[in-house]
């Protein structure tokens, strides 16, 4: 039956191409000494943000720098719904103590590799000799220095030698009839796994500013570089550029602290160490020395970032 006249028909649209990711489908990007990311299926780019914060069709009259304008905007005022039309399916290879961290950002569809099913990748993480890292005194998580590379050479050895035996037992449980879903449970966690992986944009980026973070495990640190810079940078160029200016790189202020700099700025130092202190920022101990404080320690920090000296 064909319509009636004043019923309006429906604007046909075209899916949106990036042809700088189209010219990488499938292409496995390396990441450590065995993993990958690659790029499967997405949807969307930059103008389906615009189009959604729009909520309109087509890409109008709006010219490129208001579309860029409007993304910084929306960026700035954590404005993320529009940035969820976008999504991107990758495929990664990642070793299990990495991705027990990956998998716990719960906003994604992902379908990983099973071993009930399949026998076990044979692949497993390796450290090189002067890759040993040494536990930080200041983070309980963290990192901080290496191990000489002579001690770090006997470590890679016994590696090598515990992750060889590992495989060699699994493989004769299963020589031996051993069920999969059993003969896996002493494999160790540098053994990779691989999964695919959809996830909207907003939470990439959310992901992203995690993982991406000087104070991420350095392993997951080196997939979420990968996929930020070789993958959402050419997906959604100016998306990317407003969340290294607004996410990635920029600084966030508390009230303390906001109090704490405008002290600062008035060349009111001692004001200025008041207000940290009495926010709970400085502490210090019955000898009247300052004692080690998380958020004292992170407002240094940002100190240093914006050039300035601590009043204390």
């Amino acid at each position: 039956m064909p319509l009636p006249e004043e019923t309006p028909r429906a604007e046909k649209v075209s899916r949106p191409s990036v042809p700088a990711l189209d010219a990488m489908l499938g292409d496995a990007i390396p990441v450590l000494d065995d993993g990958f990311v690659r790029v499967v299926d997405y949807m969307g780019d930059d103008s389906a943000v615009v189009q959604a914060a729009r909520t309109s069709y087509g890409k109008g009259t709006k010219r490129r720098h208001e579309d860029r304008g409007l993304l910084r905007y929306l960026m700035r005022h954590a404005h993320t719904t529009p940035f969820e039309m976008c999504e991107i399916k990758l495929h990664v290879r990642v070793p299990m103590d990495v991705w027990r961290q990956w998998i716990r950002h719960r906003t994604a569809s992902v379908n990983e590799y099973s071993t009930r099913y399949s026998e076990a990748i044979d692949a497993a993480q390796r450290t090189a000799p002067d890759a040993w890292r040494l536990q930080s005194a200041g983070n309980r998580q963290g990192s901080s220095g290496l191990l000489p590379p002579e001690q770090g050479a006997r470590l890679s050895d016994e590696e090598m030698a515990l992750q060889r035996q590992a495989r060699s037992i699994y493989e004769a449980r299963l020589a031996a009839g051993v069920a999969r879903e059993q003969a896996r449970k002493d494999l160790p966690l540098s053994t990779y796994t691989e999964a695919y992986w959809k996830i909207d944009l907003q939470n990439l980026l959310h992901f992203l500013e995690l993982r991406m973070d000087e104070h991420a495990q350095q392993e997951i640190r080196a997939y979420a570089n990968v996929i930020g810079e070789e993958i959402v940078a050419k997906w959604v160029p100016l998306t990317w550029e407003a969340f290294l200016d607004y996410r990635r790189g920029g600084t966030k202020l508390s009230r303390i602290e906001s109090a704490f700099l405008a002290a600062l700025a008035s060349g009111d130092r001692g004001r200025a160490a008041a207000i940290a202190e009495e926010g709970g920022y400085l502490t210090r101990g019955d000898d009247g020395r300052l004692k080690p404080n998380l958020e004292g320690r992170e407002l240094e920090e940002k100190l240093e970032r914006l050039g300035l000296q601590p009043p204390w």
